[in-house]
Protein backbone atom coordinates (compact mmCIF):
# COMPACT_ATOMS: atom_id res chain seq x y z
CA UNK A 1 0.00 0.00 0.00
CA UNK A 2 1.54 3.31 -1.03
CA UNK A 3 1.91 6.29 1.59
CA UNK A 4 -0.89 8.20 -0.20
CA UNK A 5 -3.28 5.31 -0.26
CA UNK A 6 -2.58 5.20 4.00
CA UNK A 7 -2.76 8.51 4.51
CA UNK A 8 -5.99 8.75 2.57
CA UNK A 9 -7.82 5.92 4.71
CA UNK A 10 -6.23 7.81 7.99
CA UNK A 11 -8.09 11.15 7.44
CA UNK A 12 -11.29 9.47 6.25
CA UNK A 13 -11.40 7.44 9.41
CA UNK A 14 -14.07 8.61 11.81
CA UNK A 15 -13.05 10.10 15.09
CA UNK A 16 -14.38 8.19 18.11
CA UNK A 17 -16.60 11.12 18.59
CA UNK A 18 -18.06 10.38 15.53
CA UNK A 19 -18.27 6.76 16.18
CA UNK A 20 -20.19 7.50 19.42
CA UNK A 21 -22.17 10.40 17.39
CA UNK A 22 -23.15 7.46 14.76
CA UNK A 23 -24.11 5.07 17.49
CA UNK A 24 -26.30 7.82 19.30
CA UNK A 25 -27.71 8.51 16.08
CA UNK A 26 -29.17 5.21 15.22
CA UNK A 27 -30.27 4.23 19.10
CA UNK A 28 -31.92 7.53 19.13
CA UNK A 29 -34.07 7.19 16.25
CA UNK A 30 -35.32 3.80 17.20
CA UNK A 31 -36.76 5.19 19.92
CA UNK A 32 -37.80 8.31 18.11
CA UNK A 33 -39.62 5.30 15.95
CA UNK A 34 -41.40 3.74 18.85
CA UNK A 35 -42.29 6.38 20.93
CA UNK A 36 -45.90 6.19 19.94
CA UNK A 37 -45.89 2.48 19.80
CA UNK A 38 -47.16 0.52 23.03
CA UNK A 39 -44.53 -0.31 25.71
CA UNK A 40 -45.44 -4.07 24.68
CA UNK A 41 -44.86 -3.37 21.12
CA UNK A 42 -41.60 -5.92 20.60
CA UNK A 43 -39.70 -2.73 18.74
CA UNK A 44 -40.44 -0.92 21.81
CA UNK A 45 -38.86 -3.44 23.82
CA UNK A 46 -35.71 -3.84 21.33
CA UNK A 47 -35.09 -0.14 21.30
CA UNK A 48 -35.31 0.44 25.00
CA UNK A 49 -32.86 -2.81 25.35
CA UNK A 50 -30.22 -1.38 23.01
CA UNK A 51 -30.62 1.80 24.87
CA UNK A 52 -30.21 0.39 28.09
CA UNK A 53 -27.13 -1.72 26.56
CA UNK A 54 -25.62 1.60 25.15
CA UNK A 55 -25.37 3.34 28.11
CA UNK A 56 -24.45 0.02 30.17
CA UNK A 57 -21.56 -0.13 28.06
CA UNK A 58 -20.30 3.59 28.05
CA UNK A 59 -20.87 2.99 31.89
CA UNK A 60 -18.42 0.47 32.25
CA UNK A 61 -15.76 1.69 30.06
CA UNK A 62 -15.65 4.65 32.06
CA UNK A 63 -14.74 2.89 35.16
CA UNK A 64 -11.53 0.94 32.78
CA UNK A 65 -8.20 1.88 34.49
CA UNK A 66 -7.00 3.43 30.93
CA UNK A 67 -10.51 5.85 30.28
CA UNK A 68 -8.95 8.73 29.91
CA UNK A 69 -11.75 11.19 30.38
CA UNK A 70 -11.88 13.86 33.29
CA UNK A 71 -13.02 12.10 36.14
CA UNK A 72 -15.91 14.79 36.58
CA UNK A 73 -17.56 13.33 33.01
CA UNK A 74 -16.94 10.05 33.35
CA UNK A 75 -18.99 10.27 37.19
CA UNK A 76 -21.41 12.09 34.76
CA UNK A 77 -21.82 9.75 32.52
CA UNK A 78 -22.16 7.00 35.23
CA UNK A 79 -25.12 8.61 36.64
CA UNK A 80 -26.94 9.05 33.60
CA UNK A 81 -26.52 5.93 32.67
CA UNK A 82 -28.04 4.36 35.90
CA UNK A 83 -30.80 7.17 35.53
CA UNK A 84 -31.70 5.46 32.16
CA UNK A 85 -31.92 2.11 33.45
CA UNK A 86 -34.37 3.27 35.78
CA UNK A 87 -36.09 5.37 33.57
CA UNK A 88 -36.11 3.04 31.05
CA UNK A 89 -37.82 0.41 33.83
CA UNK A 90 -40.72 3.09 33.78
CA UNK A 91 -41.12 3.21 30.75
CA UNK A 92 -41.55 -0.56 30.35
CA UNK A 93 -44.41 -0.23 33.55
CA UNK A 94 -45.92 2.71 31.32
CA UNK A 95 -45.39 5.08 33.90
CA UNK A 96 -43.08 7.20 31.85
CA UNK A 97 -42.66 8.17 27.90
CA UNK A 98 -39.65 7.55 25.87
CA UNK A 99 -39.61 11.37 25.15
CA UNK A 100 -37.26 11.93 28.09
CA UNK A 101 -34.80 9.03 26.88
CA UNK A 102 -34.69 10.64 23.40
CA UNK A 103 -33.97 14.40 24.82
CA UNK A 104 -31.10 12.86 26.91
CA UNK A 105 -29.61 11.28 23.97
CA UNK A 106 -30.03 14.45 21.73
CA UNK A 107 -28.14 16.37 24.26
CA UNK A 108 -25.12 14.19 24.39
CA UNK A 109 -25.34 13.93 20.55
CA UNK A 110 -24.62 17.91 20.57
CA UNK A 111 -21.65 17.30 22.49
CA UNK A 112 -20.36 14.15 21.18
CA UNK A 113 -20.80 16.60 17.91
CA UNK A 114 -18.69 19.50 18.90
CA UNK A 115 -16.31 16.67 20.22
CA UNK A 116 -16.60 15.57 16.98
CA UNK A 117 -15.33 18.46 15.35
CA UNK A 118 -12.35 19.19 17.44
CA UNK A 119 -10.99 15.87 16.63
CA UNK A 120 -11.35 16.27 12.93
CA UNK A 121 -9.71 19.20 13.47
CA UNK A 122 -6.68 18.25 15.03
CA UNK A 123 -6.18 15.44 12.97
CA UNK A 124 -4.96 17.57 10.17
CA UNK A 125 -1.46 17.60 9.66
CA UNK A 126 0.79 20.96 10.72
CA UNK A 127 1.46 21.70 6.99
CA UNK A 128 -2.19 20.72 6.12
CA UNK A 129 -3.08 23.44 9.00
CA UNK A 130 -0.50 25.90 7.46
CA UNK A 131 -2.61 25.75 4.44
CA UNK A 132 -4.48 29.19 3.49
CA UNK A 133 -8.15 27.77 3.36
CA UNK A 134 -8.10 29.24 -0.72
CA UNK A 135 -4.74 27.71 -1.62
CA UNK A 136 -5.03 25.60 -5.09
CA UNK A 137 -3.35 22.46 -4.98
Amino acid sequence: MSYQAYHKAQTSAETPSEVEYRLFAQVTNALIAVKDQPVTNPQTIAALDWNRRMWSVFSSDCGTKGNSLPDQLRAGIVSLSIWVSKHSSLVMRGNESVNSLIDINKTIMEGLAEQAQLQANNQHTPAESAKPVNATL
